[in-house]
């Protein structure tokens, strides 16, 4: 039987429904938690989850055998279970329909990890809606700019 090798590392940011900043820091550690042991769940390998009150980005290693999309539908999916069963909210708790995806090689790992690690720090800087213009542009993703703006308000 032949072996598969594979080396696919993404950063995945998705969204609160409505761009809402409910994430609380008193149990948001424990959130990533729970995401980050989701996607290990799938096979995948989690290398660092971090967000802000509205949104999060993870970096991983994508399992060859696993699409983007399921492994998108069971983190947000049993994520949101989470907060809704734990009332962690004042009200339902939902993630933004889509998710931002892109790819990078072993030399771009570290300069992504410390991104993601200082979300706080970054986000007093720049905007969500910024920053998400700023990753479509970096890689030459094209979109409806009135769309973008609708998604992200």
């Amino acid at each position: 039987m032949a072996n598969t090798y594979h080396q696919v590392y993404l950063q995945i940011i998705f969204a609160v429904k409505y761009r809402n900043a409910v994430i609380d820091e008193k149990w948001r550690s424990n959130l990533l938690g729970v995401i980050g042991n989701l996607i290990n769940e799938t096979g995948c390998k989690t290398i660092i989850i971090n967000g802000v009150e509205d949104h999060v980005h993870c970096l991983l290693s994508l399992k060859p055998t696993i699409t983007i999309s399921e492994l998108m539908k069971t983190v947000k999916a049993k994520s949101s279970k989470y907060i809704n069963e734990n009332q962690l909210t004042k009200s339902k708790f939902s993630w933004q329909e889509g998710y931002g995806v892109f790819s990078y090689s072993q030399s771009q790992i570290d300069s992504v990890y410390k991104y993601i690690q200082n979300q706080k720090e970054h986000h007093q800087k720049q905007s969500f809606n910024k920053e998400c213009l700023n990753f479509l542009n970096k890689f030459n993703v094209q979109y409806e700019e009135t769309y973008i703006f609708e998604e992200l308000k």
